[in-house]
């Protein structure tokens, strides 16, 4: 689904744009071109905004470039904020944040429905992210496991040695023990999309430790095989980002990895996340 950018001549700051959108992936992912972000708009353009978001999971813009107050009442139009953040890297440092595939804080009863994230300072090349979309993960999943997997719930945990995630050295891997022993909410193994109304395979490889009832142990062939299968490249698109650049995906439905290949230059990222709600369980197909 695309819309063309309509302008109503004399409507001052509150003109009625829509924006177009040019999708950038066989599945996943869409950018968002005709607006500026720094005004204010109607309803029905944020509407699309929204629409678009639920739709390829990830949106783009280019060419923003907003103070604090501007993207927080960006954020605010599509729900309460839960955090704000900066997320940097600096010359010095060997590691960045999120260099592995995730979700953002599945750890918590309501995970954030989504991220924004704004890019102040881009190193002059790499620094790419990358975003997974796990409902057409879901969707190439033969007919026998969905049916295993809906109906199953997993546990969700943070089980990373605070203090040194994003230091020189990497943190020692948790023992099986501490991924048994490890307490968080249990969150369905496939969602229901609230909007696309799509199933969504729920699961990532930062948070989740087990399946309810099952040990690490027992868990961990079926998990790393669904690992796998949601980081295949035809689930994946990949974003470059330069200064003005903002992404905004949808965390009840993608996974997301910031690559680290530029060691010796800065990286500078506003983040905001936005409040969410427990992920509704799917029914079986």
């Amino acid at each position: 689904m695309r819309w063309r950018l309509l302008t109503a001549e004399g409507a001052g700051t509150m003109a009625a744009e829509l924006p177009e959108i040019r999708p950038i992936g066989g599945l996943i992912g869409a950018e968002i071109c005709g607006l500026d972000l720094s005004r204010d708009y109607p309803d029905k353009t944020f509407e699309a905004i929204r629409q678009a978001w639920a739709e390829y999971g990830v949106i783009f813009f280019r060419d923003q470039y907003l103070t604090a107050d501007q993207r927080e009442r960006f954020a605010r139009r599509f729900a309460d904020i839960r955090t704000m953040q900066e997320l940097r890297k600096d010359p010095e440092q060997t590691r960045n944040v999120g260099e592995s595939w995730h979700v953002d804080m599945t750890c918590f009863d309501e995970p954030p429905v989504g991220t924004m994230l704004f890019a102040e300072e881009c190193p002059s090349r790499g620094g790419d992210t990358m975003f997974a979309g796990m409902a057409p993960a879901y969707d190439a999943l033969s007919d026998g496991l969905k049916r295993t997997l809906v109906g199953m719930r997993a546990v969700h945990a943070n089980v990373r040695k605070l203090g040194l995630s994003y230091e020189r050295t990497s943190p020692p891997e948790p023992a099986v023990h501490e991924y048994d022993e490890a307490q968080g909410p249990l969150h369905p193994v496939v969602t229901r999309h609230p909007e696309s109304r799509r199933n969504v395979l729920y699961v990532n490889p930062e948070y989740t430790m087990r399946f309810e009832g099952w040990t690490r142990r027992e868990s961990l062939g079926l998990l790393r095989y669904l690992f796998d299968h949601g980081g295949q490249p035809e689930f994946v698109t990949r974003f470059s980002w330069e200064p003005g650049s903002v992404a905004f995906w949808d965390n009840r439905q993608v996974w997301h990895l910031a690559v680290n290949d530029y060691h010796g230059m800065r990286r500078v990222m506003k983040r905001i996340l936005l409040q969410g709600t427990a992920p509704v369980a799917a029914e079986n197909p």
